[in-house]
């Protein structure tokens, strides 16, 4: 197939839909890469950054009572959450939109070039198999190009996806296993000391063992 000739015969549509699906595939390129990047990088530090959300609370729960300690560290983890759920979604819309509109337009660019093909082949009168078959079959490569577009926005898009799953796992964990140390200190009347992203782990993981054991007993 000669892409050359088959670009002289485009109009101004088909070369607008052709610099779309170029410029959707660079930005969606450009964004999966970055955007898995960083969901890596905000996966492995997840953990750390709830932790010090709540020890930079640490001079205000000491006044405060049982109750109220509670409810900071409840705020504070979910306002923490939320800044991550919001940073890990950034570029996502680019993607999915992307994944989704790309088979579009390359097939409408394909029936746009199959018309002008058959409308320029109706001027001239050449109603020849070989007059059709090349522009028409030439026409398809908007198809091809539309595809190629999506399938790597699809992929980009659910490992995105996935990370951001693993991160949200993580930092929901890692908040049940701060709130069971805050408890404790509460509940053995001290004050709220300086938590470690480990110490919050071992918390959740004691917790959850003793959910499972009442659980297997109470069968």
């Amino acid at each position: 197939m000669d892409f050359t000739a088959y670009w002289q015969y485009t109009d101004i549509v088909t070369k607008f839909l052709f610099f779309s699906l170029l410029v959707l595939s660079i930005a969606s390129w450009v964004i999966g890469l970055l955007r898995i990047y960083y969901s890596k990088q905000q996966k492995n530090k997840v953990a750390d950054e709830l932790t010090q959300a709540v020890n930079a609370q640490h001079t205000s729960l000491v006044s405060l009572s049982s109750t109220e300690r509670k409810t900071v560290v409840e705020q504070t983890l979910m306002q923490e959450i939320g800044r991550v759920r919001f940073e890990g979604e950034k570029g996502m819309a680019v993607l999915g939109t992307t994944a989704a509109i790309a088979p579009f337009i390359g097939l409408f660019g394909t029936v746009w070039g199959i018309f002008h093909a058959l409308h320029n082949i109706g001027e001239t009168g050449q109603a020849g198999l070989g007059q059709v078959a090349g522009p028409v079959g030439e026409a398809l490569i908007m198809t091809g190009l539309g595809l190629a577009v999506a399938i790597p926005a699809v992929i980009f898009y659910n490992i995105g996806l996935r990370i951001n799953r693993k991160t949200m796992f993580a930092a929901h964990d890692t908040a049940y296993g701060l709130l069971g140390a805050t408890a404790k200190g509460i509940n053995a009347q001290e004050p709220t000391q300086t938590i470690s992203a480990q110490s919050a782990k071992q918390v959740s993981a004691q917790t959850n063992n003793n959910s499972l054991n009442t659980s297997t007993a109470n069968s």
